[in-house]
């Protein structure tokens, strides 16, 4: 399941915290620490970077991106926030933990949230059916496309992700 979210690497930040955002939306996850927020922003992931959370992006400044490793990470620190651990002791696990482990790790952390296995997505991609997409207008000449495999095509995530497109072409507006 988790493996599929590959093929949308490269990320820059806002676009990493996004990704990971919709599939924690989608998930339900909701963090017991009140201090921590339950959606990554762009702000939070360079801040889990400085402060040794999340590996260094490839690049610097606005041409800095992330790949699938920084969503394991990024996806890791808000799973263990949810499970009410402290940003010091996910630095610490995170030194510890290889690629595979984390994927294998989150992928049993999610799989009963999601109500999806990683064996539903790979039978999919082994026999070259097409995906069903669902599409979604949001405003005027703008509608988003999520396929319906995918964690974020769940009807909660779909109207979290609407608004939050509408609430940012709000925000647009009032700069322009």
């Amino acid at each position: 399941m988790l493996r599929a979210h590959a093929r949308h690497a490269p990320w820059n930040a806002r676009g990493l915290a996004a990704h990971v955002t919709a599939l924690v939306d989608a998930a339900g996850m909701r963090p017991t620490n009140a201090s921590a927020r339950a959606a990554p922003s762009a702000r939070s992931v360079r801040f889990y970077v400085a402060n040794g959370l999340l590996d260094r992006p490839e690049g610097t400044g606005t041409s800095a991106t992330y790949n699938y490793r920084h969503f394991l990470q990024l996806l890791a620190i808000k799973v263990r926030q949810r499970e009410g651990q402290t940003l010091d002791a996910i630095k610490n696990e995170m030194k510890q933990v290889t690629g595979d482990a984390l994927e294998r790790r989150l992928a049993q952390s999610l799989a009963p949230a999601l109500g999806a296995g990683a064996d539903t997505t790979r039978a999919r991609e082994d026999d070259q059916r097409p995906f069903a997409w669902r599409r979604l207008p949001v405003a005027d000449g703008i509608e988003l496309h999520v396929r319906d495999d995918s964690p974020a095509a769940r009807d909660e995530a779909l109207v979290a992700m609407r608004e939050a497109v509408r609430a940012a072409l709000g925000r647009a507006e009032i700069r322009a």
